[in-house]
């Protein structure tokens, strides 16, 4: 369970970083930090990378439609340009960001901001995803979500694509991916299908 830092010193920021496999509620645990900061009269600015389209361009939606207003991004800079001000910035979907994510986290926590991004640690081959690692070295709290794996009902840390492609991003749901065991995804690495 994440316990939010109180120490008497409001004005340092911090990184959080939420990660997890496809349906663990990432999503749903961003917008649940970011609504209990809004409710604590706070600040608050969400972004998400302009290519994830899939629910709406202008909220982050998790998948059982929970949802909340949030600014799409072509690029990690843009985020330091609008979130002047702000005392919480939440970014979704970090993976899809480009290598400047890093340092915009870490400049804005250095200005006393609590950052709290989420995103996936793996790909749907099981290998490290984007500026996900980095983003997970430099964090201050990192909370790891797990989803029930589709096969055998035990925890999910894997992200199982059900298509052939080999494109590392393809946006889609559960049309096109389904949570995985390590034992259960294994096996249908090693089956080839």
């Amino acid at each position: 369970m994440f316990i939010e830092p109180h120490n008497g010193l409001s004005n340092r920021g911090w990184i959080e970083v939420i990660c997890g496999s496809m349906f663990s509620g990432k999503t749903e645990e961003l917008i649940r930090r970011l609504k209990r900061a809004r409710i604590a009269n706070q600040r608050v600015e969400i972004f998400k990378p302009s290519l994830d389209v899939r629910y709406s361009s202008d909220h982050l939606v998790s998948h059982d439609d929970n949802m909340i207003r949030s600014t799409a991004v072509h690029h990690s800079n843009e985020i330091l340009i609008l979130s002047d001000d702000f005392q919480v910035v939440g970014i979704d979907e970090a993976q899809f960001f480009d290598e400047g994510i890093m340092d915009v986290c870490q400049v804005l926590a250095r200005k006393g901001v609590r950052v709290i991004v989420a995103g996936l640690d793996m790909d749907y081959t099981g290998k490290p995803f984007g500026q996900m690692p980095n983003l997970l070295a430099i964090a201050d709290y990192i909370t790891k979500l797990h989803a029930i794996c589709m096969v055998c009902g035990q925890i999910a840390n894997y992200s199982f694509r059900k298509s052939a492609s080999a494109e590392q991003v393809i946006l889609g749901e559960k049309d096109l991916y389904e949570p995985r065991c390590r034992i259960c995804f294994q096996q249908q690495e090693d089956s080839g299908s």
